[in-house]
């Protein structure tokens, strides 16, 4: 299981940069991590249950908390805070970005969905 060296969260950018020991580096938008949240509110509670998040183009980390030597907490400004991102499942975003990003936005178009927030009357 690869490990980070670093993770870093440059706020100006709302870009999480994650260095692995393998010598990957990635730097996940809060928005792509936000709607790849790893918890039950996004995946489901089983098969076939995962809700697509729409409207979090702006989404903004607040804060990164570690959760044992295994993985962090990531706070979210549209208060969602209950994703525990493992190592390994960074790494994965990490990785699968490309194809995970290009299903989320073909789940979104589907739906008639937008990555942009409702705009206000």
């Amino acid at each position: 299981m690869p490990v980070p060296t670093e993770i870093r969260l440059n706020r100006a950018e709302q870009l999480l940069h994650v260095a692995f020991d393998t010598g990957e580096r990635f730097a996940l938008t809060a928005e792509y991590l936000r709607v790849e949240s790893p918890s039950a509110e996004v995946q489901g509670h089983g098969p076939g249950q995962r809700v697509i998040v729409p409207g979090r183009r702006h989404v903004g980390i607040m804060k990164v908390e570690p959760v044992g030597n295994y993985a962090v907490r990531l706070v979210f400004d549209d208060l969602h805070d209950t994703g525990i991102y493992s190592w390994d499942y960074l790494h994965a975003l990490g990785r699968e970005h490309a194809a995970r990003w290009a299903e989320y936005e073909q789940a979104l178009a589907a739906k008639g969905l937008s990555r942009d927030p409702p705009k206000r009357r």
